[in-house]
């Protein structure tokens, strides 16, 4: 009995002592950031967020090595970033990439950041999308308007305000160690798993200025999707105006030469792609927009001679919509192409289904009295004493007739038309 409670013990200990090894496991959601900064980073970023929350991780860790991009774009993500729960961990990586403009503030507000060895950070200055020059006061409004952004920034992580200011004034550009020590980079390591030791314990600040243990944990890989890479062509802003304008000017010829058809298809999904990369529309309700558009190409299929165009255009529409709409890792749903493809399948045969019958039924309310009259065959039952006029049988009821020919009994006949409850008549050749 002894040796049985004994054994109960050592077994209750073991298992006490798995559950507490379990409890210490931790993960980091591990992101790349390899483009321009635009609309699909910040989707990008959002879902790799909500990842770790939903797998219970303590930390994010993103890996850049970008020229810049949208100062729009990057406001947004650093808000997020200053906003998280979890912290974020963003190491200029690989070796001999850089942190460039929008890149190098989203590093100035990660919680931790660092470089590889051979990597560069600066070169804030704003600058329109298309290169040209900015007027001298409008420049010196967003210059100065983002100093200040910037320095609240590195005034909250720590971080050398003088450089964060160099940075947009300037364009100041710096390598990675010579970042470590102007205090714009935390750490600087030969590689990535260095980093993470060493920010591994750093006391970091989330959310309402609670102060917290970072946890560098095991790495479940985010890597960028066919979503991702959807809106990352059309959030370049070069890319994305030269989709709206070219959208507009589709819109334009379909509406004054309507039935052309193309332009109107290509020209309703590029507005709405436009629309998401300067955010006016989020990722999900442009996907939804999508694929309403689809469903009403593929309706209209039907009923206008587009040689296909519109059925096309209704099923990419439809696909891009559901891979922009469904995100397993925000929805909790997974959707392979097996079952996209499946339903945009069954979506498009029910509704040109539908839509074929119920045009036959608008074709058939077409074909009224008089087309049955003159398509029928017609009987002649009597005729008066001059040939011209008398009764025929057509669908087993007498009409009155006129011919301007005179016919007899034995003549075969068509109707050439009605009056009233007269038919006119004529001998068949």
């Amino acid at each position: 009995m002894k040796l049985f409670g004994a054994c109960f013990a050592v077994l209750i200990g073991f298992f006490s002592l798995s559950a507490r090894a379990q409890e210490k496991q931790t993960c980091t959601v591990a992101v790349t950031i390899h483009d321009a900064i635009g609309a699909a980073t910040l989707d990008y970023l959002t879902r790799a967020e909500t990842l770790a929350a939903e797998k219970k991780c303590s930390s994010i860790f993103v890996r850049m090595n970008t020229p810049g991009g949208s100062l729009q774009s990057t406001r947004l993500i650093v808000e997020k970033i200053l906003a998280s729960p979890i912290p974020y961990m963003c190491l200029i990586s690989p070796s001999g990439g850089h942190a460039g403009s929008a890149g190098a503030i989203i590093l100035m507000a990660c919680h931790v950041n660092g470089g590889l060895a051979a990597t560069n950070i600066g070169a804030a200055t704003p600058i329109l999308g298309d290169g040209r020059d900015i007027p001298q006061d409008l420049r010196n409004k967003m210059v100065n308007d983002t100093v200040s952004w910037l320095e609240g920034i590195a005034s909250l992580r720590g971080r050398n305000l003088e450089f964060a200011k160099e940075i947009v004034t300037e364009a100041k550009s710096v390598s990675a160690e010579e970042a470590q020590r102007l205090k714009a980079l935390d750490f600087v390591t030969t590689t990535e798993s260095e980093f993470l030791q060493a920010a591994h314990g750093h006391k970091v600040i989330v959310g309402e200025k609670k102060e917290i243990s970072l946890e560098a944990g095991s790495l479940i890989e985010f890597t960028p999707d066919l979503r991702y890479q959807i809106l990352n062509f059309t959030a370049d802003p070069e890319i994305a105006y030269l989709i709206f304008m070219g959208s507009i000017a589709l819109l334009y010829v379909e509406i004054t030469h309507p039935g052309l058809v193309a332009p109107g298809v290509i020209g309703g999904i590029g507005l709405i792609l436009s629309l998401i990369a300067f955010h006016k529309l989020e990722v999900f309700w442009g996907g939804l927009a999508l694929i309403l558009l689809g469903i009403a190409f593929l309706v209209a299929e039907v009923f206008v001679a587009s040689f296909g165009i519109l059925g096309v255009g209704g099923v990419i529409s439809f696909v891009v919509g559901s891979v922009l709409l469904f995100d397993k890792d925000v929805t909790g749903y997974s959707l392979p192409w097996t079952l996209i493809g499946g339903v945009t399948i069954v979506v498009a045969g029910i509704l040109l289904g539908l839509g074929g019958l119920a045009l036959r039924t608008l074709r058939r309310q077409h074909r009224d009295t008089d087309y049955d009259l003159k398509s029928k065959n017609v009987r002649v039952v009597f005729v008066d004493s001059t040939g011209h006029s008398g009764q025929v049988e057509i669908l087993g009821e007498v009409w009155k007739f006129t011919s301007d020919q005179p016919v007899s009994i034995t003549d075969t006949v068509e109707v050439l038309r009605r009056e009233g409850l007269t038919l006119h008549i004529r001998k068949k050749e």
